[in-house]
């Protein structure tokens, strides 16, 4: 496995123009896509469905199933959506292809901060900045007369609020689904708390006085959930703040649309978005992009249709249509309220997810480690120190460390 530094290049630019037409051409070549099924990713493949001949598959299990199904030969997908740390086991598997070319012929409408570089090379293309940020009932704040939450002791010190009032059946929700959902929240923690994951050699570095922290703060939230939170994921979450179930969730921005979705939401009108609680540095949260990738196991033919496709996704047309569905890189996107969380996020100091190699095996031992501790089996130091062997464990298989 190969280790390489994924960067966003260029900063976050906000512009508008003259919207396109629906679809500029006839697609005639069969394109299918396999990405997350949150909002933003439906208001994409909607529209690259304009072209015809495009099925989407819209699967939270995407991270899952992307590698196998890429390194298929042909491969089952022309398109995959990608973010920063799920991009990783593609490229070290070889199974996506650079995008230069096709940049060069067909993407003039995309900005330089949507080229995603690696190794010199353009390997993805960036559609959105998502962030978990904390989406909270502002009415239940000023019926208890409290303000939002600025770290995350004072999250809890609202929660038991929230909970001696009697208002919601749990004042928290929270992404902890065993697995990668776990391992992201403790990523987020200690991410506030300014420390590394591995050092220089690639040696894990989480068990420490940052990494207790981290692990405290786990299980101080979970007084306050829903005691099935292990199978608690981003559309479980949603779903209970939806039905007016929990009071607060540091939740990732793309689902901020959907709090306000009168079809489905019984809260619609009553939920601040605010920047993640601070950790002892830095926000508690991560900042990711999420965009395109194009199969390396097709015909050329059918990589520049799959290209050509994604672009008509990616067009202002589908923005101006679905401007509140995410934080979006696209040309003609304009800021509004829903926006609020993940730039206040953004402008406090939240750090870039640390995509790398090392860092996917560390998320992964993390996923599965932490539950044993949130259920009493396990101490912090003892967690930790396990995480950590079952860390360079599979980093010795990988060649990434001695």
């Amino acid at each position: 496995m190969i280790f390489r530094t994924i960067a966003l290049v260029g900063s976050l630019g906000i512009a508008a123009s003259m919207a396109q037409a629906a679809c500029s051409f006839d697609n005639e070549t069969p394109v299918s896509s396999l990405t997350a099924g949150f909002e933003a990713w439906k208001a994409v493949t909607d529209a690259m469905a304009e072209c015809g001949n495009v099925s989407a598959s819209l699967d939270q299990e995407f991270r899952e199933k992307q590698p196998e199904a890429f390194a298929a030969n042909p491969a089952l997908y022309q398109i995959g959506g990608v973010a920063n740390s799920t991009i990783v086991p593609l490229l070290n598997a070889g199974t996506i292809r650079p995008l230069d070319d096709l940049v060069a012929e067909y993407g003039a409408a995309l900005k330089p901060n949507q080229l995603i570089r690696i190794d010199g090379q353009t390997m993805a293309v960036a559609m959105m900045v998502n962030t978990q940020h904390l989406m909270v009932r502002q009415d239940i704040l000023d019926e208890l007369g409290l303000p939002v939450p600025a770290t995350w002791n004072e999250a809890l010190d609202t929660a038991e609020a929230i909970r001696e009032a009697g208002l919601v059946d749990y004042p928290i929700g929270a992404t902890f689904k065993t697995g990668w959902d776990l391992g992201e929240e403790f990523v987020n923690l200690y991410l506030g708390e300014g420390a590394a994951f591995v050092d220089a050699e690639n040696m894990p570095s989480i068990a420490n006085e940052a990494g207790i922290r981290s692990l405290e703060t786990m299980t101080a939230m979970t007084e306050f959930m829903d005691p099935e939170y292990l199978v608690s994921d981003s559309t479980y979450v949603q779903q209970q703040f939806q039905q007016g179930k929990i009071a607060m969730a540091n939740l990732w921005s793309s689902r901020a649309a959907a709090m306000e979705d009168p079809g489905e939401s019984q809260v619609v009108g009553k939920v601040t978005m605010a920047s993640a609680p601070m950790g002892s540095q830095r926000p508690a949260s991560s900042i990711w992009w999420d965009g395109i990738v194009i199969a390396q196991n097709i015909p050329d033919e059918e990589a520049a249709a799959a290209f050509r496709v994604a672009m008509e996704g990616l067009d202002e047309e589908m923005v101006s249509a679905n401007n509140d569905a995410a934080v979006w890189l696209v040309e003609g996107y304009v800021p509004g309220p829903l926006a609020a969380g993940a730039a206040a996020t953004a402008e406090a100091g939240a750090a870039p997810y640390p995509g790398s190699a090392p860092m996917g095996i560390m998320h992964t031992a993390l996923g599965n480690g932490i539950a044993a501790y949130l259920t009493g089996a396990k101490d912090a130091q003892t967690t930790l120190a396990d995480i950590e062997a079952a860390y360079l464990v599979a980093a010795r298989e990988a060649g990434l460390v001695d």
